[in-house]
């Protein structure tokens, strides 16, 4: 092993911080979409099934479920910046295909190459920050990567909202979308560094290098075997689910009860900026409180926020629901990543987050099944009120099954963390 590589934030500021931009165009990538793709099935193409305007969601949730599967697995047996640069390369002719669309079968198969943009994309550069930084500070570094990323996706959104409104729905929206693309690949080829040595230097540290888990070992000790793996599963689910929810469905809810399209896009705005400004704070929170109980208090703030699009009836209430939301969502998501990368052990630390996003990306996809459903069933309201519940309910089940994964809280838990073959079931 190359004595030369050292482990931490202060270390690795460098490539750290270059991760983090090239995360803020791949967020930004998806911010084009936040705010007007569901007022474009309806207005371009006359579209008016919720089921069938979700279908956008329904193809980028399970692409980009499949996608991080891949991207977690094959970045721990050919390398970290291969899969990136592919991702960046699959994402380039998305703003294209949404600009000249002639029918809406573009705009989802669009968001088939975006959901392989996101996942191989996304996973990377959090694996890759993951690598860097080493066993401490995984909070901090999680918040920093998903502040840059959310904040991109909130500017993105708000801006597509402003340009959509002064020059129309297409096509000059989505032209900042190419320069993105563009200036994300181009830092991924020429500057970014392979990280996968950080991950073996660490196992060495450790003193816990090779005999990597099977596939299928990790597969299940990530979706149900290890209680606090099961438990960030299912929450990651069920956070998309709901975002799913928001992204598909808020938009036309809003527009139906008559708010300006400007106004539309400074709420599809300001959930994604608060929980990107959000979690530069809760991250390194979770670095010294523990992770289990930021995640409680995160689904249950998320299912009040859910709740106020239905309770409100005015502007004001449903900008307060988004910031709740926007709050709840950065408890959740980098404490989530946390502490999977507590959990699993450096050797299959990769796959198990692409385990992990796997199921967490999944919700966009059950999201859009089930909301659509219910809202060309019972109503839009209905399907809202629905996805509060469920996100409550998942809160519960974090309460109620989860150990604390911190290191430094941790007590006579599993030692999953130190171990390439743990023996027995950890639940």
């Amino acid at each position: 092993m190359n004595k030369s590589i050292t482990l931490g934030l202060r270390a690795n500021w460098q490539q750290f911080t270059l991760l983090v931009v090239v995360n803020a165009f791949v967020g930004a990538m998806v911010g084009l979409e936040r705010t007007i793709v569901p007022l474009i099935a309806e207005a371009d193409f006359a579209l008016v099934s919720r089921s069938v305007i979700l279908s956008f969601l329904v193809s980028f949730g399970i692409v980009k479920a499949l996608a991080n599967l891949f991207a977690g697995r094959f970045s721990d047996r050919i390398g970290r910046k291969r899969i990136l640069v592919a991702g960046w390369l699959v994402g380039l002719p998305v703003p294209f295909l949404i600009i000249f669309a002639p029918s809406w079968g573009w705009i989802v198969f669009a968001n088939v190459l975006l959901g392989i943009n996101q996942g191989l994309c996304w996973s990377t550069t959090v694996i890759m920050k993951i690598d860097l930084v080493g066993p401490q500070r995984r909070g901090l570094a999680m918040g920093l990567n998903e502040f840059a990323g959310y904040i991109a996706v909130s500017l993105s959104a708000l801006a597509t909202g402003y340009l959509a409104a002064t020059y129309g729905l297409r096509p000059v929206p989505f032209l900042p979308g190419i320069a993105f693309a563009v200036l994300g690949l181009l830092l991924s080829v020429l500057f970014v560094h392979e990280t996968r040595g950080h991950a073996r230097q660490e196992a060495i540290d450790k003193g816990t290098e090779g005999n990597p888990l099977s596939f299928a070992r990790i597969l299940l000790l990530t979706s149900w075997k290890d209680r606090a793996l099961f438990a960030a599963s299912q929450a990651g689910m069920v956070n998309n689910l709901n975002d799913g929810m928001v992204w598909g469905l808020v938009p036309i809810f809003l527009a139906g009860a008559g708010l300006p399209l400007e106004q539309v896009g400074i709420i599809a705005g300001i959930y994604p900026g608060v929980w990107g400004l959000s979690q530069l704070v809760t991250g390194a929170l979770s670095d010294r409180w523990g992770r289990k109980w930021m995640i409680v208090a995160g689904m249950w703030v998320q299912a009040i926020g859910i709740a106020a699009f239905v309770i409100g009836k005015t502007f004001g209430v449903w900008l307060i629901g988004a910031v709740l939301l926007g709050i709840g969502t950065a408890l959740v998501y980098p404490t989530l990543i946390a502490t999977v990368s507590d959990v699993a052990h450096p050797d299959w630390r990769a796959t198990a987050v692409g385990v992990y996003r796997l199921w967490r990306d999944g919700g966009y996809a059950v999201g859009a099944l089930l909301s659509g459903a219910l809202a060309d069933a019972l109503g839009i309201p209905i399907a809202i009120a629905a996805v509060a519940g469920l996100t409550f309910l998942s809160g519960v089940i974090v309460a109620g099954l989860m150990y604390e994964t911190l290191p430094t809280r941790r007590v006579a838990q599993p030692k999953l963390a130190v171990q390439s073959h743990p023996a027995g079931d950890p639940r």
